[in-house]
């Protein structure tokens, strides 16, 4: 009996009998020979049909199979360089399982607000399948990168008491009778804990933000790696950010070749990302600004258009470090030599991608995070278990968070972050 293989495996089976599981991706005929195009899930396959040679039992079942018809194909593997991935399979069988009807998503042109409304069967054409692949690769390294340097994954709540980047931009449930709870914006305060307990740690999960943007580089709902570790002062963790994003982005390129190619994704500017990374100060940030003509007022945060310029002046990520204290979160130390500033940076991404990483040093005093707590009008009860951090041996540490959609559309050289996510989430979109 043939035995059932996966299609990305099939070099190991050249010149035997295999049975394929799969699905009709397209199909096509020359004269006496028909071509299907079957995909597994691990790839895509070109099998072959001769008049006269197949069983006219099997050979007339090509009229019937339709786009996305699921089947099981049996036959003769064969290798040929012409062949999608390298190999097609010299059919002896076909079993149809269930035809598909009127399949929507044809090889024509769509609309992307067409394939939006149909991101569920979407994900089966080779774009967004190629994608995903590299997202799932893109995961795992840096799962990868943390676990090899002794990081403990602590896993951070979604349901929260209180805001921690903004309460503008909060999802809000109720929570039984006890009052009103909030959809997690970064589980950074939660990490912190652990890592008075750990040393290093990092959490990765979901995260959410009710911010009505409409832009490319935003989703509703999106996903974060956020590592801190005790005793980092500002450059520790810039450190470890340059040597985490070299890794991730190393590794994604040693794996996904094939993927990078549907994508027709040019890599060399990839291959550069190594270390070191240039860093600026927002001061310096500001003047790129101005020298390009934007018409830029000191103490802004920077835009997507902003964070665009500035990223264009170089070939690698680009670290733009102590920004004005004002436009930053309440937790951020403030630089010691001048108040104005807090001890933080963002990495923003080459080729006009923007942030794909924001980081600080933490308040780690327990008066003077208490006072920034009632400067941002935020409750302090929320907060007592936070403070305690402070009474209780407080340290140095450090932390960042890397927004894993805004990475991936970087890496995969994509127009928008909505094709990074199995499925999006934005303002004005929430199904399917």
């Amino acid at each position: 009996m043939a035995p059932e293989v996966y299609i990305e495996n099939l070099s190991e089976h050249v010149g035997k009998e295999v049975k394929i599981y799969g699905w009709v991706y397209n199909k096509r005929s020359s004269g006496k020979i028909r071509f299907i195009l079957v995909r597994d899930g691990t790839g895509i396959l070109q099998c072959v049909m001769a008049k006269g040679e197949t069983p006219d039992e099997v050979f007339d079942k090509y009229d019937l199979l339709t786009q996305e018809t699921s089947l099981i194909v049996s036959g003769i593997v064969n290798e040929d360089k012409r062949a999608p991935g390298g190999y097609e399979l010299h059919i002896k069988n076909i079993k149809i399982i269930h035809i598909a009807q009127d399949y929507p998503i044809t090889p024509k042109e769509h609309g992307i607000d067409f394939l939006m409304d149909h991101r569920h069967l979407w994900l089966r054409s080779r774009r967004p399948h190629a994608i995903l692949r590299i997202r799932h690769r893109l995961v795992k390294a840096i799962r990868d990168f943390f676990d090899s340097k002794g990081f403990v994954l602590i896993d951070a709540p979604i349901l929260t008491p209180a805001a921690c980047e903004g309460t503008t931009t909060l999802f809000e449930t109720d929570y039984f009778d006890l009052g009103k709870a909030y959809l997690s914006q970064s589980g950074q305060l939660y990490v912190e804990a652990a890592a008075m307990a750990f040393g290093k740690v990092y959490c990765f999960g979901p995260t959410f933000r009710a911010e009505k943007s409409k832009t490319r580089r935003h989703l509703t709902e999106f996903w974060m790696v956020e590592p801190e570790v005790a005793f980092y002062e500002l450059e520790d963790i810039m450190n470890l950010a340059e040597e985490f994003v070299e890794y991730i982005v190393g590794r994604v390129l040693e794996t996904s070749k094939k993927e990078f190619e549907i994508l027709e994704r040019n890599t060399e500017p990839l291959e550069k990302i190594k270390r070191p990374f240039p860093r600026i100060s927002y001061n310096e940030a500001v003047e790129i600004l101005k020298n390009n003509g934007v018409n830029f007022q000191w103490g802004n945060d920077f835009g997507n258009t902003d964070e665009t310029i500035i990223s264009q002046q170089f070939e690698k990520p680009v670290l733009v470090h102590h920004y004005p204290a004002a436009v930053k979160a309440f937790y951020m130390k403030r630089d010691p030599n001048d108040e104005t500033y807090a001890l933080a940076f963002d990495m923003l991404a080459p080729e006009g991608y923007g942030e794909i990483i924001g980081g600080s040093q933490r308040e780690d005093d327990y008066d003077t995070l208490l006072k920034r707590i009632k400067e941002h009008n935020l409750p302090v009860e929320a907060f007592d278990w936070y403070l305690d951090l402070r009474k209780y041996g407080s340290v140095p540490h450090s932390g960042f968070g890397l927004g894993v959609e805004r990475t991936l559309a970087w890496i995969c050289g994509l127009d928008h972050v909505r094709e990074t996510i199995p499925f999006p989430r934005m303002i004005y979109r929430i199904k399917p």
